[in-house]
Formats: structure tokens, sequence, C-alpha cells
């Protein structure tokens, strides 16, 4: 490391360059950090306070609320502390920082996706355990599992990071600080930090993603013998909303992080980006919202409750 200085500070390539487009980027992304958490509140307030929703499915759905208000709160304020000021700086601290919360965040919502898809399963094929099975204790013990299998993941990234160096002036080219481009600006050796990546996305990230898809084979075999068509229709719905999110979710990180110009292409990155970490925590709570008749109905009840007041 002759010759070398120690970097303390961070650049971010941000959105765009052109100073034009700061302020109507900043407007736009403000009302969508905004919408994202009046609905993803409004979902966890109806979830609280209507006696309907207090099952494990929404109590599962409630959760996935509040984990996309976490994982939007940490990005998209800084995205727009930076499009306000133009300055893109970040320190270090800063930067590891919000790696910690992005990776906890999205680690804990694909393993609650997981655990919803199981919900799915024990509701769909076996309705008459579904009780026994899915009572508030077993749905309280796997949310707390998943946060805390978050948590440590999370932290032994972090740990691993702290020991490395920085001199790179290379600017992180995203509006938000990602693990694989803060290692390209180190110049300490990276390869434990790389291995645990490949190992934690090869036997977490593959488990995660077999346990969230595997359920399916069995719920929709079951669906397609289902008599009634309400039933396979209500069935259906659920399922959809579900999928939808998940196949949102992991489709723009996975095109992120492992399409064929991934390196070159900072434009398609960014754009990938903004999908996976600002607006699918926008669009969940519409998704659930309009595919549900129950939550619907809790709507209305509650906005029929406020004009009566």
């Amino acid at each position: 490391m002759e010759n070398q200085t120690v970097l303390y500070m961070l650049f971010l390539s941000g959105l765009s360059d052109l100073p034009s487009l700061q302020l109507p980027l900043f407007l736009v992304f403000l009302l969508v950090y905004l919408m994202t958490l009046t609905g993803n509140l409004l979902i966890v307030l109806l979830i609280c306070t209507d006696s309907h929703l207090q099952t494990p499915m929404y109590f599962f759905l409630g959760t996935l609320a509040c984990l996309d208000m976490g994982y939007s709160s940490v990005t998209i304020p800084r995205m727009l502390f930076d499009l306000y000021t133009q300055k893109r700086f970040i320190s270090i601290q800063a930067c590891i920082t919000q790696i910690y919360f992005i990776m906890y965040f999205a680690l804990s919502e694909i393993s609650l996706l997981a655990v919803m898809s199981y919900d799915r399963y024990v509701a769909i094929c076996r309705p008459l355990h579904y009780t026994q099975i899915m009572h508030w204790k077993t749905c309280v013990l796997l949310v707390l599992g998943l946060l805390m299998i978050s948590v440590v993941c999370s932290l032994v990234h972090v740990l691993l990071l702290l020991r490395l160096s920085f001199c790179r002036l290379t600017p992180l080219q995203s509006f938000f600080c990602e693990l694989p481009q803060l290692l390209l600006v180190s110049c300490s050796d990276t390869f434990i930090n790389v291995l645990l990546i490949l190992i934690t996305a090869i036997s977490l990230g593959g488990g995660i993603f077999a346990l969230t898809f595997c359920p399916y084979i069995t719920i929709l075999n079951t669906i397609m013998k289902m008599q009634s068509k309400a039933m396979r229709s209500k069935a259906f719905s659920t399922c959809s909303s579900h999928l939808t999110v998940v196949f949102l979710f992991y489709g723009t990180a996975l095109f992120s992080y492992f399409h064929p110009n991934a390196k070159t292409n900072s434009v398609v990155d960014k754009v990938a980006s903004v999908f996976y970490t600002v607006l699918t925590p926008l669009v969940n709570p519409l998704i659930y919202s309009l595919r549900n008749k129950i939550l619907k109905t809790s709507l209305k009840r509650a906005v029929c409750r406020l004009i009566q007041i």
C-alpha cells in the first residue's frame, strides 16, 4: 500500500449528472417516498385496528409492510439529500452502515416471502390443520427467527468490511452504497469478502429461493383439483399477489447483479436498482390491496368510520 492515500469519503455517481434534472428527480422521488410510507403504514394500521385482519396471513403482510418502509428509508432519504445538495459525498462509516441496513432489510424481506409461501401452502393444502400449525406463537417465532438470522448475516459482512482500507478514487456507480461496488474501491485483499458473498448467495439465498417456490408446486396441484370455482379463484388471487411481489423483487435484484453487461452499463444498473430499492416497496401494498377483497373491505370500513366522525 505504498504511495496510496487512504480514503475516508466516497463519491456516489447519483442518478444523473445533469443539473437541470436534479430538482425534478428530487420532487418525483420525494413523492414516491411519501406514497411508499403512506401505503405501507395504512396497511399496518388496518391490520392492527381491524379484527377481521388479525390472522397469520395479515400478520406476515403487516411485517412485510414494516420491512418495506425500513428498506426504502435506508436508500431514498440519502438519495433525496444528494439530489438537493448535489454533493454526493458519503463517509466510509456511513456507507458501511447503509450497506448493513440494506442487507438486513433485503434478507429479512426474502426470508419473510419464503415464510409467506409456507403460510399459503398450509392454508390451501392443509386447511383443516391451519389454525393448529400457524398459531400465533409459531408466527411470532418464525418472524423473530428470520430477523435474527438477517442481523447475524449482515453483521458478519460488515465486520469483514471494517478490516478493509479504501484508496481508489473510482466513484460508486449508484445512488446508494452497494457491497460489490464498495469492494471495487478497496486496496486491501477482498478475497474473504467475495467468498462470503458467494457462500451467502448459494447457501442462504439459494435455500430461501427454493423454500419460496417449492411449496407452489403442491399449491398449484391442489388448486387445480378444487371443485369450487369460487375457492379456486380466491386461492389464485392470494397466491398471485404473493408471486407478483416475489418475482418483482427477485427479478430486478438478480438482473441488477447478473445481467451480461453488469460492469459496463451503469445506466441499466441504476434503473434496475431503482426498481428493487424504490419501486418495489411502493407497489407491494398496491399489489396486495388491489387483489385482496378483505383488505379493500377493511379500508372501506375505515373510511366510513372517519367520515362519520
